[in-house]
């Protein structure tokens, strides 16, 4: 079974993918780890990958799925598995098909994790980091005891560029221009299957289950 997770930043795909992955017995495969661990094994598709990386270079699509489809070889992948971070466009979900089209497979379930604008923004933009000590607190979720002061060290909270709510915003453009347009591609399909992220962390789990049939 080959499972696809959507969502926007924010949405925690990555807890969602880790859970997912462990409930079904699906290997996760993220496309940054599947970079880096290529780049650091320095294996042939790594070494391609790198080039493209240290001149700050998108890795071409053609030379991601040759990632992806040799990491659908290895034995731990046999039950399945759930690809978290590709495709991001369509034309790289058409590569895709047509790649495990050749091999007799196909993309069999895409989970999308929906979350609205205000709630990423609500998610995202609360961060704040310690000049000092780098510990990181959320304004809604786990505040500090003094506003503005660490609980660890007492030093000064500061709220990191990416962390702004106009960068979270931004975020949110290029998502809404690039990735959001698959969702209309797999409901094309007949394969999206929409649950809601904006519920608690193990409520947004247990209806991923259900909905892929994995519960």
């Amino acid at each position: 079974m080959i499972l696809i997770l959507l969502g926007p930043p924010g949405a925690g795909k990555g807890t969602q993918a880790a859970l997912v992955s462990k409930q079904a017995g699906v290997a996760h495969v993220a496309t940054g780890d599947l970079f880096r661990e290529n780049i650091r094994n320095q294996t042939e598709l790594g070494i391609q990958a790198k080039a493209f990386v240290d001149k700050g270079a998108l890795v071409p699509d053609e030379l991601t799925v040759r990632m992806l489809l040799d990491r659908l070889d290895r034995p731990d992948t046999q039950k399945g598995v759930l690809l978290d971070g590709f495709p991001r466009t369509v034309e790289q979900a058409r590569a895709l098909d047509q790649a495990l089209a050749k091999r007799g497979q196909t993309v069999d379930k895409v989970l999308y994790i929906n979350v609205g604008e205000e709630e990423v923004v609500r998610r995202l933009a609360g961060r704040w980091t310690c000049r000092q000590c780098g510990a990181v607190y959320h304004q809604t979720f786990s505040p500090p005891k003094k506003p503005g002061v660490c609980d660890n060290c007492g030093g000064e909270l500061y709220q990191r560029d990416d962390d702004k709510p106009e960068t979270v915003r931004n975020r949110l453009g290029v998502y809404t221009r690039q990735t959001a347009p698959l969702i209309d591609y797999y409901k094309g399909q007949d394969k999206l299957l929409e649950v809601n992220g904006e519920k608690e962390a193990d409520a947004v789990g247990k209806d991923l289950l259900e909905v892929a049939g994995l519960a």
